[in-house]
């Protein structure tokens, strides 16, 4: 008897088995955090930023394009927004929050918190959140740091956070980096006590391989590993974080972008493979489910009765 092989799949049936396995996925968090292709913290300098308003903006176009794509797919997500954006481009802002997506605050200025007072690091969130609620409206409880910069020696941000209105934070990531990164902190959502009162912690997506942490959550990650490996690591985290947490930034969908001045490595990783994050993005989007971290952390909100009384509690989000 004679076994006839598997015809190979058309391109038609390769998408419908793709949709149908988004369908049965978990549901994870996509993030973008919206500045413009010059505040980037590897080109920092006092002589850069107060040329900010002489560099062509792209922000606007660029974001708008990922409204674009995230509608198609049927997705909503969360907006980490600089405040220093919202104040010209307000409405940009209100079409994010017109379409269902969460806005939350990337701060005001993009200054790295290793590199503010605690004064300086108030004044920076409080601005920056009372701009993105005038705007749209409604309470902005999400924070996420420039360059993911709460780390050990800038825990002192957090009760500053709670105290300023803040429930969630985006900001730590468990990793080693040599900007950034808690190597050791907890990779789960979980919550986090301050004398102030407790929040809670949405740790960027990592994976453990041999012991070790590895971050997939995107950026230069995305950018780096061709996109089966990506998606080979972000299943395996998959299986064991939930959920995982995604970023990008609107200026790696536009490789046009004109070339900053800036240390060699800066470069590399700011420059790598913009050209192919479009059609990533719009992967990643068919392979998997995603929502704003808003809806994720609404129950979890609703059971926070009580702070926890010593260290972080580790919660499963859902």
């Amino acid at each position: 008897m004679t076994t006839m092989s598997r015809m190979p799949a058309s391109k038609g049936e390769e998408d419908q088995l793709r949709v149908r396995a988004r369908r049965q996925s978990k549901t994870h968090c996509l993030t973008f955090d919206i500045e413009e292709h010059f505040q980037v913290s590897a080109f920092e300098s006092p002589v850069q930023r107060r040329s900010w308003d002489q560099f062509e903006s792209r922000v606007e176009r660029n974001t708008y394009k990922i409204l674009e794509m995230v509608r198609v797919h049927n997705v909503r997500a969360t907006f980490f927004v600089l405040g220093w954006i919202a104040e010209r481009h307000p409405d940009l802002v209100r079409s994010i929050a017109a379409e269902g997506h969460e806005v939350a605050s990337h701060g005001y200025a993009h200054q790295l918190i290793t590199a503010q007072t605690p004064d300086q690091f108030r004044s920076d969130v409080r601005r920056a959140k009372e701009i993105l609620e005038d705007i749209v409206g409604e309470a902005v409880v999400g924070y996420r740091a420039p360059s993911f910069t709460i780390m050990e020696e800038t825990k002192w941000a957090l009760p500053i956070l709670v105290e300023e209105g803040y429930r969630y934070d985006s900001s730590i990531f468990p990793i080693v980096h040599d900007r950034y990164g808690m190597p050791g902190a907890q990779p789960h959502c979980h919550q986090r006590t301050t004398p102030f009162g407790p929040i809670w912690e949405v740790p960027p997506a990592t994976v453990r391989i041999a012991g070790t942490r590895f971050p997939v959550a995107g950026g230069g990650y995305f950018r780096f590993f061709p996109y089966p490996v990506l998606r080979m690591l972000l299943r395996k985290a998959e299986a064991e974080l939930e959920p995982l947490v995604m970023y990008l930034h609107p200026w790696e969908i536009d490789p046009e972008q004109p070339r900053m001045r800036g240390p060699l490595l800066s470069r590399f990783r700011h420059y790598l493979n913009l050209e192919k994050t479009e059609s990533r993005l719009m992967c990643l989007l068919s392979d998997f489910r995603f929502g704003p971290i808003r809806d994720i952390m609404t129950p979890i909100q609703a059971l926070n009765v009580s702070p926890p009384d010593k260290g972080d509690a580790v919660v499963e989000c859902v």
